[in-house]
């Protein structure tokens, strides 16, 4: 019998309850990219009807910690990923669902060789929020770094 592990999705939709407020749907979620949804709901629209830029900023974060999940979640044992900063910029009006797809920015190996160096590694995730018409919405960037267990 093999046991099934949980999905990245499930495992933050777990554990962030952000996560399940916002009903974030986690489309893909690789150590290269993740791609997630921020499905259209009244509830979290700002005064134009659109998403609300903190539920567009809580998605972006969300793929930004799916994507680190992913590429690192075999160093959780020894370190916790977390956001050290970020910085986001609303270039488009976001209507209906929106998307998010997040890319880390260095590669995987080179920050677990800084952490194996005794180093506190940081490393960058670019988020694209678009909406369903393909338009740029928003550009995240967020500082990520796994800061080793004492």
């Amino acid at each position: 019998m093999t046991e099934t592990l949980p999905s990245t999705g499930e495992l933050m939709a777990a554990t962030v309850p952000m996560v399940r407020t916002l009903d974030l749907e986690f489309i893909e979620t690789t150590a290269e990219r993740a791609v997630v949804v921020l499905p259209d709901q009244p509830d979290f629209h700002n005064h134009v009807g659109g998403p609300h830029a903190g539920a567009m900023f809580t998605l972006a974060e969300s793929a930004s910690g799916a994507i680190v999940l992913s590429a690192f979640g075999d160093q959780l044992g020894r370190a916790v990923p977390l956001a050290v900063r970020a910085e986001i910029g609303y270039t488009k009006l976001a209507m209906g669902p929106i998307t998010a797809t997040a890319e880390l920015g260095r590669p995987a190996a080179e920050v677990v060789a800084e952490l194996d160096a005794g180093t506190r590694p940081e490393f960058p995730v670019a988020v694209s929020v678009t909406r369903a018409d393909g338009a740029e919405t928003a550009r995240m960037t967020i500082i990520w770094t796994l800061r080793p267990h004492r």
